[in-house]
């Protein structure tokens, strides 16, 4: 989801509902990640909407021993200049925040 559209999406839901919380936090595992989002209480019950922007990995490296039982990890390289967008939307049910199909709100 664009920059533009996600824009767009929280002027609606601004404009629609009554917002419970709002904000930005930072992702630590990749450079420049973060995750916004909306919490708000619609005729369905509480909703909560999260984008999360993180660059586009490019290449992964494992790197590791050889031996059985020696740790391996993955080092991921990162586009400079690409990102992506992905956007979730949760439900609560019973105090538990549950995901649910964001294709009807597009």
């Amino acid at each position: 989801m664009s920059d533009d559209k996600w824009g767009e999406l929280i002027d609606k839901i601004e404009s629609k509902f009554t917002i419970i919380d709002r904000g930005r936090e930072a992702i630590d595992d990749a450079p420049n990640a973060y995750v916004e989002f909306v919490m708000f209480e619609s005729p369905m019950g509480k909703m909560m909407l999260e984008r999360t922007t993180k660059p586009r990995v490019v290449g992964e490296k494992s790197l590791g021993g050889s031996k059985h039982g020696a740790g391996n990890r993955i080092e991921k390289n990162y586009s400079d200049t690409e990102t992506v967008h992905t956007l979730e939307a949760f439900k609560e049910i019973d105090g538990e925040w549950e995901p649910f199909d964001v294709s009807g709100l597009m």
